[in-house]
Order: C-alpha cells, then sequence, then structure tokens
C-alpha cells in the first residue's frame, strides 16, 4: 500500500488555542466521552466493564415505548391502568395511584422527569402485560441497536445481580434514541413536571449548569454508586457522557460539568472532505481513462485536541495502478487521518466509471508498461 500525503494547513488555527493536555482523568469508575459528530471516543475509562445502570435504565423503558409510538402500535393519550404492583414500588416515585387510568404521555415524563419506579412498571404492564415480558423486549430491542454486554431483568433499574450493563452500551441506547427519536427525546430537556399537584425536578444537573444540555439521565444504588447519561449540543458539535461509580450527587454534578467543558473546550471539529469532493486523483490499469477520481460518499470531519492541530497529517492509502474495469462507487482507497497516536480511517471510493481498453490496446499498454514502466 502507497501512502500519499496530502497537504492540510492549520497554521492560522493553531495561533488562536494555547497548547493544551489531551488526556484528562475521570473520578468515575466507567467513564466515557464520545463526540457524536464524528462518533470519536474522546476519553474512555472501563466503558466495557460491567457496571449496574440503575435508573438509567429507564432510558431503554422509555425507548421501548418510543419505537412503539414511531411504528404506530402505541399513542401518547393512550392510558394504562395502574396495579397494584405499581403503585406500591418504592424509591423513587412519579404518585400514580392503584386503580386510575394514567397516559403514556405522562407515564414517559413520570420515568424521564421525575425518575419514577411507579411509572415505570405501569408502562411496562400497559405494554407488555408484565413486567418480566417488558424487560424480554427490552433485551430483545438491545440486541437491535447493538447492546452487546447488557442484561435488562426490570424496566426501573431496581437492583439485581443479573441487571446489568456497560457505559458503552448505556452511549448506545443514548444515541440511538437521538438519531431516531429526536421529537420525544426532547422530553428529556424539562426541568420539571408536576403529576396530581406534585412538582417534581429533573434530577439531571447539566440541564442546570452546562449551556447546551438537552438530556438523559441520573441514577442511584448503593451497587452501583451515583451515575449519569448526559448530552448537550453546541454549534455542530453534540457530545454524550456517561458515568457510573461516583460517591455522591456533588460529584456527579461535578464531575459530568468538568467532561462536559472538558470535551467542549479541547477539541475542535475539523472538517476535512465534503460529499463527493474529489480528494485526489490515482492511476489506473489499463483502463480507457489514465486516472480516476477519489471521493468520500460522506463528510469526512475529525475531532482533534486543539494542541494537537499542527501535528495533524492527512494520507491516501491507495495500491496504484487501480485494475479496471472499475464501477463508481467501488471503494479503491483509503484516507488516514493522523494526530499525537491516533489516526482515523475512511473509506474513499471511484467518483467516475473506468472501462477497461479493448483486448488489442490492453497488450499494446502491457508491453509498453513492461518497457517504460508505464500504461
Amino acid at each position: 500500500m502507497q501512502k500519499k500525503p496530502l497537504n492540510i494547513i492549520f497554521i492560522a488555527i493553531i495561533i488562536l488555542f494555547p497548547k493544551q493536555s489531551l488526556t484528562i482523568e475521570s473520578l468515575a469508575k466507567t467513564a466515557l466521552v464520545i463526540d457524536l459528530s464524528t462518533n470519536e471516543v474522546l476519553l474512555e475509562k472501563n466503558s466495557k466493564a460491567k457496571t449496574y445502570p440503575s435508573s438509567m435504565t429507564k432510558m431503554m423503558t422509555a425507548l421501548v415505548a418510543f419505537e412503539k409510538i414511531k411504528n404506530g402500535t402505541l399513542s401518547l393519550d393512550q392510558e394504562f391502568l395502574v396495579s397494584k404492583k405499581a403503585w406500591k414500588m418504592g424509591g423513587s416515585k412519579m404518585f400514580i395511584e392503584v386503580d386510575k387510568r394514567v397516559k403514556v404521555y405522562d407515564l414517559l415524563l413520570g420515568i424521564i422527569v421525575q425518575s419514577g419506579n411507579d411509572a415505570s412498571i405501569a408502562l411496562a404492564e400497559g405494554i407488555s402485560g408484565s413486567e418480566e415480558i417488558f424487560a424480554i423486549e427490552m433485551n430483545n430491542l438491545g440486541k437491535k441497536i447493538g447492546l452487546t454486554q447488557t442484561n435488562f431483568t426490570n424496566s426501573s433499574g431496581w437492583p439485581d445481580d443479573n441487571h446489568y450493563t456497560t457505559a458503552e452500551d448505556l452511549a448506545k441506547i443514548a444515541q440511538y434514541t437521538i438519531e431516531n427519536h429526536y421529537e420525544l427525546y426532547q422530553m428529556y430537556k424539562l426541568s420539571d413536571f408536576t403529576y396530581s399537584g406534585i412538582k417534581q425536578d429533573n434530577r439531571n444537573p447539566l440541564l442546570y449548569t452546562f449551556e447546551g444540555s438537552d438530556g438523559f439521565k441520573t441514577g442511584y444504588t448503593e451497587a452501583a454508586g451515583y451515575g449519569l447519561v448526559g448530552s448537550a449540543e453546541r454549534g455542530d458539535r453534540r457530545l454524550i457522557i456517561v458515568l457510573n461509580g461516583l460517591d455522591s450527587s456533588k460529584s456527579r454534578a461535578q464531575e459530568s460539568l468538568r467532561l462536559m467543558d472538558w470535551g467542549f473546550n479541547n477539541f475542535q471539529l475539523v472538517d476535512f472532505f465534503k460529499k463527493n469532493e474529489v480528494i485526489q486523483e490515482v492511476d489506473t490499469w489499463l483502463g480507457k481513462d489514465d486516472k480516476v477520481d477519489l471521493v468520500a460518499l460522506n463528510d469526512i470531519s475529525v475531532s482533534i485536541p486543539k494542541a494537537q492541530l499542527s501535528s495533524a497529517k492527512v494520507n491516501v492509502i491507495v495500491e496504484e495502478p487501480i485494475a479496471t474495469p472499475i464501477q463508481k462507487g467501488d471503494q479503491i482507497a483509503k484516507l488516514q487521518i493522523s494526530f499525537a497516536d491516533k489516526s482515523s480511517e475512511f473509506p474513499l471510493f471511484s467518483g467516475e466509471d473506468i472501462e477497461q481498453k479493448n483486448f488489442f490496446s490492453r497488450i499494446f499498454s502491457a508491453i509498453y508498461y513492461i518497457i517504460l514502466g508505464s500504461n
């Protein structure tokens, strides 16, 4: 494979930013910071390690409902009867009453804003008939969206040794929710919700301390410690953070704010190439055209630490010449963007059809190549 460097100049940008540290340590037992704009991991600590999700489970409980609302099998105006099991459930509550009917919309706000365990069970029973069957639906949806180290046994996050996840999987739930249910996701940014005359504030501290924060969920059990999944959007960047295993609600609030600040302040989204932009021409072998355009099928952007902008390098990795015939859209090369000790690769595709020369022209070109080294 040949590497062909491309000249990308950052001098004008570098002057604006003083040198800053690339790494940061998190106080949480598990932590993850992802830039959704590029799907890059900015910080990772034990993100694949088993952890207990506590009330962050309710993100999946809500997501099951969101999926059914989207496919038309559930409506926000639909009402579910509150069972004695839901009414008696301990922990955080929405304060629904037994044998009363509650709208799905209110139950979702009771789950998302008030973190009601009672609301979680009422929704689960209303959708699936029982919380146990609903947990099966949660796990099936988890497999669909790519969760690999998660098992749910209940809808609320109530402690159970067989109810577990990872920071990585929690981030996948958050990302899927934003990307596939953005309108319903707006419920997560409500600062409070009142039901039956009882007003409760959203427990997500980032909603009050970080500009651009618009959602997700806190959690706490003695076994799990204090945790949080949070998301925020500023300009053309959106971050997701996951924390778990902190020792107090105060440290959770401080650590989530610190990591959000770090993620937005220490990285810059650099747009390298636009969709279908010609990145480079490369040689073809026995083609009617001697060159073929390399293009990307999507915009290519990377979040780069501001301190490393000067070290960023861009290379095209290609094995030339490219054998013909070539069809438009064939992957024929890669683009590598590297800085410090990190690199990202993006597929590059043919921007055009290149037909093969006829038989006699191929024979002539092959002989010419053997003698002079060019076709």
